[in-house]
């Protein structure tokens, strides 16, 4: 199975949302910066979570 998520992405995607319901003002300056903080402890769950788990192996000699 190929598994084409990209972290990054999802990432810059959830920080532009919320950046436009900051500009329209459907949440202030706190909740944009604890929204923020949650999406950036997400984003390094999820990285923790995919580190390693594709593997090359050495090629025997």
């Amino acid at each position: 199975m190929t598994y084409n998520f990209d972290p990054d992405r999802w990432y810059d995607n959830q920080r532009a949302a919320l950046e436009s319901r900051l500009a329209r003002g459907e949440i202030g300056r706190d909740a944009f910066e604890a929204a923020l903080a949650e999406l950036q402890r997400r984003l390094e769950e999820m990285e923790a979570r995919l580190d390693g788990t594709f593997q090359i192996p050495s090629p025997k000699t």
